[in-house]
């Protein structure tokens, strides 16, 4: 396993830029996902890093080896395609050895039928079976190695694939969206397989999604990338609990964040949506502010006025043992979500008023333009950050 460090690297098709001065920092045996959506230039970074691509600017770096210039194979790296990219005329044994006897084999020993006469080629031949076999049983497709991949389902497939990258123990492994050709199910067996995977293997694993669910869930850190840059790069509790932009917050999170604009009524309160709520933050008065509430941190309130928001049920989506409810708020043109308990379930139908509250410390707040206000803490004491010209 190494290390990957990308600095400052850009990417330019014409007039279109793709990304935009990009750095980061990937430990050895760390599992990092790139996520973000369609077009923010995540697969076009990992191709960078396979050498599939070349940058404009920046540098790229595995372990201790600056690899800007060098081929693909001279990288040390293998990479997972979405497509799988499996030849359909050879089996499973022949397309996961491929690696092995393109590396430890010479032209001429690959030969169909010459290369087996010549000295060596037998043994070598030998132990990249026995490689591929042990790779495959420790995959659950030992049984699988005589078919073609015609003959496989979906996620024999991706194992395949998987295996494939396995047996050359490169020091990075790359996987771009591995998952999204499979249906939901196997989706959520695959990310367990793929999650201990890397804790076998102990390898570097950076992996391409627009997944939340896939990046939350496998990831020591999560890069968070829109339009070609890097918004946020955490654990993947930090993401969801602690963003740094409006963007980030909006992106993490299902059903989606509420987002509410209100205006700083005086310090330590805020109007939203026609009631006023504590805050933690020291905004001055007057200063537009959006609020930001994920629905699971609502709870029932037992009237209105400060510190709660009123609003009318329109919809109400049974999800088993939660309820996600859906309220017209005054003044505000879409409805919020709240996640509340089902037990409530008898008590909550459309055209009823609920009053919710949620504390001051479970809101998040940031200024119009989409920047993260946040509490700093410092010497053990929670101090807040100042907001200069919040209100221009």
């Amino acid at each position: 396993m190494a290390s990957v460090s990308i600095e400052s690297v850009s990417k330019n098709y014409g007039q279109t830029s793709v990304l935009r001065h990009v750095s980061l920092s990937v430990a050895a045996g760390e599992f990092l996902t790139l996520l973000g959506p369609s077009g923010c230039g995540k697969s076009t970074l990992l191709r960078i890093l396979a050498g599939l691509e070349m940058q404009d600017t920046g540098s790229v770096s595995i372990g201790e080896r600056v690899v800007d210039g060098l081929r693909p194979k001279r990288r040390d790296i293998a990479m997972v395609f979405q497509s799988y990219a499996l030849y359909p005329h050879m089996t499973v044994a022949s397309n996961m050895a491929l690696p092995l006897r393109m590396r430890r084999l010479s032209a001429f020993q690959r030969l169909p039928v010459l290369g087996r006469l010549l000295p060596g080629t037998t043994r070598i031949a030998n132990e990249i079976d026995v490689e591929v076999t042990r790779t495959a049983k420790a995959l659950g497709i030992g049984h699988l190695l005589t078919r073609k991949p015609g003959q496989l389902s979906g996620g024999q497939r991706q194992r395949v694939a998987v295996g494939r990258a396995m047996v050359r123990h490169p020091a990075v492994f790359l996987m771009d969206e591995p998952l999204s050709n499979l249906d939901a199910k196997l989706r959520v067996q695959m990310r367990a397989e793929i999650k201990e995977l890397h804790r076998r293997l102990g390898g570097t694993f950076i992996y391409v999604t627009h997944d939340q669910a896939e990046a939350m869930t496998l990831s020591d850190r999560v890069a968070v990338m829109l339009d070609g840059q890097l918004l946020q790069i955490a654990p993947p509790q930090e993401i969801y609990a602690d963003p740094d932009d409006r963007r980030v917050a909006e992106f993490i999170g299902s059903p989606k964040i509420n987002m509410l604009d209100g205006v700083v009524r005086d310090r330590g309160l805020i109007d939203v949506a026609g009631s006023t709520l504590s805050m933690e933050a020291d905004a001055p008065a007057g200063a537009p502010l959006t609020l930001g509430v994920r629905p699971e941190a609502f709870h029932l309130a037992d009237h209105g006025g400060q510190g709660a928001l009123t609003g009318s049920v329109r919809m109400i989506e049974h999800m088993g043992s939660d309820l996600f409810v859906h309220l017209d708020l005054a003044g505000i043109d879409h409805p919020l979500i709240a996640r509340l308990l089902a037990e409530r379930a008898p008590h909550i139908a459309p055209g009823r008023t609920l009053h919710l509250a949620v504390r001051p410390d479970r809101m998040l707040l940031f200024t119009r333009d989409g920047r993260r206000l946040r509490k700093e803490v410092e010497a053990g004491q929670a101090s807040v950050t100042p907001i200069r010209e919040i209100a221009r």
